[in-house]
């Protein structure tokens, strides 16, 4: 049960981002969770939408350069060591996480965090073998 991510690429320079959200504002689209990676050149903006078709479609519209990409949106307890926990049911199924980030969810005493893995169907069946469980695509709409 994946979830779909876009990266975006972003100039580095004043206001590239605030015409990206912009942009998305715009097309009536929310960002759920999100990530900026950068270099002193350019950035990739990584966000989970609750429209991710409106998304992609508003941005390309718009010639930005972007691609869409699935990951793994994981439930955790909102506690100390949850984070933990998960990626230890990785690293014991020697799977690799390439990179994370987490969001709050509004659902009190939770949090998810986006996990993009070499293999989404290997890292979900160990993680929902293990009682963890991933979000759907409806929950982050």
């Amino acid at each position: 049960m994946t979830v779909n991510q876009i990266s975006v690429f972003v100039e580095n320079k004043p206001g590239a981002l605030a015409q990206i959200t912009q942009e998305l504002s715009a097309a009536e689209v929310n960002m759920r969770a999100l990530s900026i990676a950068e270099t002193n050149e350019f950035g990739v903006l990584r966000f989970i939408a609750d429209n991710e078709l409106r998304a992609a479609t508003a941005l390309r519209e718009a010639g930005h350069i972007l691609s869409v990409t699935p990951v793994l949106a994981v439930v955790l307890k909102d506690e100390p060591g949850s984070f933990a926990a998960t990626v230890n049911v990785l690293a014991a199924a020697n799977i690799d996480v390439e990179y994370t980030y987490a969001f709050l969810t509004p659902r009190t005493g939770t949090a998810c965090m986006i996990f993009r893995v070499a293999d989404n169907d290997v890292a979900e069946k160990v993680l929902t073998e293990a009682g963890i469980r991933l979000a759907t695509r409806e929950e982050l709409a």
